[in-house]
């Protein structure tokens, strides 16, 4: 078992910055999962930890020690990638045993790790079998045993469901999870997929642009989002942004489509009237209701249970609703926002703003 601490990491390839200094704290056996959008610095960022990338200036430290010069095979880590990264011409036990038999380690030994992974990930079966024998799902088992059996410091995975359909991305998702918490390895597990996310970590680390947008619970950052970025992106469908103005007074704000009040609950905004500000709200936290947002509806998806409905305000700012039932349809609709579950966000930086700030 092991920590892990990033301190200051940079990276730069050539001239183009990738990561702007990133600080991370991963306690032993946590599972913190890094996500953002595509060239965010999150697979840069484990592929450092790895050492298969070298930082530009910051350190990485695992159990305390500093990585500064060592190899990746001297890191004890085990990364699960993508691609499964299997050798094609060796049977699942070689693929999984190849490590501790490069380690030296006996025969006996390799044969209890290995049919104790095996039986783990269930595929105690598939021992004889070649890659190509296998499917997506068993191929990923199998690069998730032959990283357990090393019984590394540190579990690294580079987005390894992204190859595979949506139900079992569900199965193993819901295995990973299970077996880093039965086994207490600390992780890392990268992502773009909010909902892997949202069910895996700990922790997340939001990337935004190379730097860390918020660490914190997957709560924390659901009900609290440190900025519009983080709030946009995390949740499905996305958050709804809009723009408004400060009251005099500070005790609400003025929408700038429609001009609609909406009170503060939790105590007023500080700064001058007609400050600048992002309001964020929930799809699923509209209403249907009178004295609301008028929306022209363009488009309806049925769920079953419930329905997410796309539309525009006059002035064409999209809104997205997440509504119950099946009975809508394209058209003007009135749509109530309650302020207890609005979000209020700087309309300057996007940085999120506390009642007296």
């Amino acid at each position: 078992m092991a920590t892990l601490t990033l301190r200051d990491v940079k990276k730069s390839f050539g001239a183009t910055p990738v990561l702007h200094g990133v600080d991370l704290d991963v306690k032993d056996g946590e599972m913190i999962v890094i996500v953002g959008a595509s060239g965010c610095g999150k697979s840069t960022l484990l592929r450092i930890v790895a050492g298969l990338e070298t930082e530009t200036s910051g350190e990485v430290l695992i159990a305390g020690q500093s990585m500064k010069g060592l190899e990746p095979a001297d890191r004890d880590v085990a990364m699960v990638f993508q691609n499964y990264a299997l050798y094609p011409h060796m049977s699942v036990f070689q693929n999984m045993a190849y490590g501790l038999k490069i380690r030296g380690l006996p025969k006996d030994q390799i044969q209890r790790r290995v049919d104790e992974a095996a039986g783990l990930l269930g595929i105690g079966h598939l021992l004889h079998r070649k890659p190509r024998e296998l499917s997506g799902g068993q191929r990923q088992r199998v690069a998730m045993g032959r990283a357990i059996v090393r019984e590394p410091k540190l579990f690294l995975f580079d987005e390894p469901l992204s190859n595979l359909d949506a139900k079992l991305r569900v199965e193993l998702r819901a295995e990973i999870r299970r077996l880093q918490r039965r086994l207490g390895i600390t992780s890392l597990f990268v992502t773009h997929d909010q909902v892997e996310a949202m069910t895996l970590g700990d922790r997340l680390v939001v990337m935004n642009a190379g730097r860390a947008a918020q660490i914190a619970t997957p709560m924390e950052i659901w009900e609290r989002p440190a900025d519009t970025y983080v709030a946009g992106f995390i949740g499905s469908p996305s958050m709804n942004l809009l723009s408004a103005r400060l009251e005099a007074g500070g005790a609400a704000a003025i929408l700038d489509a429609g001009g609609l009040r909406l009170p503060f609950v939790d105590g007023p905004r500080a700064g001058a009237a007609g400050r600048k500000l992002t309001l964020g709200i929930r799809p699923e936290h509209l209403r249907l209701g009178e004295g609301g947002l008028d929306v022209m509806v363009e488009l309806v998806e049925p769920l079953g249970g419930e329905s997410v409905l796309h539309g525009k305000l006059a002035d064409g700012t999209p809104l997205t609703a997440r509504l119950p039932g099946a009975r809508y349809a394209d058209g003007a609709m009135t749509l109530a926002l309650p302020p207890e579950s609005l979000h209020v966000f700087d309309g300057e930086t996007g940085k999120r703003i506390e009642a007296g700030d």
